[in-house]
C-alpha cells in the first residue's frame, strides 16, 4: 500500500508541476508543497525499515598469499546505513538542514542540483528514515535522562499535520521536556526530550510522565493535573503567561492596573536575575526575604482590583488567570531549584515553531515521531554547547558499531570535550 501512494503521489505531483507552469497560483503552489511532503515522510518510512536499497561504491583490493594459498581483503569500513554510499559528514548535514535549519528535502535537493550535484529527494528521505531507526536507542536513553527524578520544564506547541486521502491537515502536537538546572549552580548537563502526539489529549504528558517524581514546571494546561494528584508531581507554574496577559492589555491601552502590575511582576525578575547561577539555598533564601513579601503584596493588590472592575473585563480575566493558579505561581519561593517562569521550556521550542512557519506542515505522524526524535539530538547539543552538525557527525560515525549496553557514551555531554578540541 505504501508502494502504491508513493507512485500516486509521484504522478500526482508531476501532473500539478505541468499545470503550474506559465502560471502563478499560490493554492497550486501550496498543494505541491503538501503532496512533497508527505512523499518524504512515506519514503522516509521505507527507508527506517528497509535502510537503503543503494550499493556502496567502495574498491577493496584483494590479496593472495602464495605461501599459504589464501586471499585476504580488507573489512569493508562501518557505514551509518548498511549497504549505503552516504557517510556521517553528508547524513549529519542533510539533517541539519531539515530539522535545524527547516529546509524540506525537495528544497536541499535543488540547492544541490544548483551545485551540480545529483541528490535525489527520494534517496536522502530513505537516508533520513534509516537515520531516526539508527539513533532510535540513542534518544530512549536521553528520555530517560531527562525524567529522571528531580526538576523537568514541559511545554508544546501546534503540528500541523497532513491527512492522508484527503489533503487537508490535522493539529498534532510536539510536547518538549528539558532538564535544566544550570541557573541553580548545577553541574548536571542540561538536556531536552521531544516527543509528538496526533492530538492534545492529557494521557499523552500524562504517560510522558508515569514515572517522574520531582518539579513540574508548566503551564495551566488541565492535563498534566493527574501527574500533581498522585503524589509524585509538585507544581510550579510560570509568571511570563501572567504577565503576558497584562502585557498585552497594556499595549492595546495602558491603564492604572496594568501599569503597575507589569511594575510589581518587574521587580519579580530583577531578584531573579540577581541570583541567577547561584546555589539553591541561596536562591531560596533570597526568595523568602525579598520576593515572597512582594508576591503577598501582590496577592492582596489584585484582589482588591477585582472589586473596582467589571467582572466580564479583559483585565479581570488577566487577575483570575494569575489568581486561580497562584500557589503554583509562588512555589519557586520555596524551593531554590524552580525557575519564576518557564522560559527554560518555551526556548527549546523556538526551532520547532521556526519550522513549521518555514514548511507549514509534516507529512504524517511518523514523520512528527522522526522529527521529534531529531529536535531531542539536536537541542540537546546546542543546550551542551556542541555543534549540532559536528555532534551527528559523531554520532552517525560510531553508533552502528557501538555497544548497546555504553549508548550513554554518546549522549552530547560525554563527546562534548572531544568535539571542542577537534573544532580547535
Amino acid at each position: 500500500m505504501r508502494t502504491l501512494e508513493i507512485e500516486q503521489l509521484k504522478l500526482q505531483i508531476a501532473n500539478l508541476r505541468r499545470m503550474q507552469f506559465g502560471r502563478k497560483s499560490e493554492k497550486l503552489d501550496r498543494k505541491i508543497e503538501q503532496l512533497e511532503t508527505r512523499l518524504e515522510d512515506l519514503i522516509a518510512e521505507d527507508g527506517a525499515t528497509e535502510q537503503t536499497e543503494t550499493a556502496p561504491a567502495l574498491t577493496r583490493r584483494k590479496k593472495a598469499c602464495a605461501c599459504c594459498d589464501r586471499i585476504v581483503q580488507a573489512p569493508a569500513p562501518s557505514r551509518p546505513i548498511e549497504r549505503g554510499i552516504a557517510g556521517p559528514g553528508l547524513l549529519a548535514q542533510i539533517l541539519v538542514a531539515k530539522f535545524a535549519d527547516h529546509q524540506p528535502l525537495y528544497r536541499q535537493s535543488a540547492i544541490y542540483a544548483r551545485d551540480g550535484v545529483e541528490l535525489d529527494r527520494s534517496t536522502m528521505a530513505r537516508w533520513v528514515g534509516a537515520c531516526g531507526a539508527l539513533v532510535r536507542p540513542l534518544v530512549e536513553t536521553l528520555q530517560r535522562y531527562v525524567l529522571m527524578p528531580g526538576k523537568v520544564h514541559s511545554d508544546d506547541t501546534t503540528m500541523p499535520v497532513l491527512a492522508p486521502g484527503n489533503g487537508q491537515t490535522k493539529t498534532g502536537r510536539m510536547w518538549v521536556y528539558v532538564r535544566d538546572d544550570t541557573r541553580s549552580g548545577s553541574a548536571a548537563a542540561p538536556a531536552a526530550w521531544f516527543a509528538y502526539t496526533p492530538n492534545r489529549q492529557g494521557i499523552h504528558p500524562q504517560t510522558h510522565l508515569a514515572n517522574f517524581s520531582g518539579v513540574l514546571q508548566a503551564d495551566a494546561y488541565a492535563g498534566y493535573d493527574k501527574v500533581f494528584t498522585d503524589g509524585n508531581g509538585r507544581e510550579a507554574a510560570c509568571m511570563a503567561p501572567a504577565r503576558r496577559k497584562i502585557h498585552d492589555l497594556h499595549v492595546r491601552r495602558a491603564t492604572v492596573t496594568t501599569t503597575e502590575a507589569l511594575r510589581r511582576i518587574g521587580q519579580l525578575y530583577a531578584i531573579e536575575e540577581q541570583i541567577r547561577g547561584q546555589p539553591p539555598d541561596w536562591r531560596k533564601r533570597i526568595r523568602q526575604e525579598q520576593s515572597r513579601p512582594l508576591l503577598d503584596d501582590f496577592e492582596v493588590w489584585l484582589r482588591i482590583r477585582l472589586l473596582t472592575l467589571s467582572t466580564q473585563s479583559d483585565t479581570t480575566k488577566a487577575i483570575n488567570y494569575m489568581l486561580n493558579q497562584w500557589q503554583a505561581l509562588v512555589y519557586y519561593c520555596g524551593d531554590g531549584i524552580a525557575e519564576i517562569d518557564n522560559n527554560i521550556a518555551e526556548n527549546a521550542l523556538r526551532g520547532v515553531a521556526l519550522g513549521r512557519k518555514n514548511f507549514m506542515f509534516l507529512g504524517s505522524d511518523s514523520g512528527g515521531e522522526r522529527a521529534a526524535a531529531m529536535y531531542s539530538l539536536i537541542v540537546s547539543a546546542k543546550l551542551n554547547g556542541i555543534d549540532p552538525k559536528a555532534y551527528l557527525r559523531h554520532v552517525l560515525t560510531h553508533i552502528a558499531d557501538h555497544q548497546i549496553n555504553r549508548i550513554t557514551d554518546l549522549l552530547p555531554w560525554n563527546i562534548a570535550s572531544k568535539l571542542k578540541r577537534q573544532a580547535d
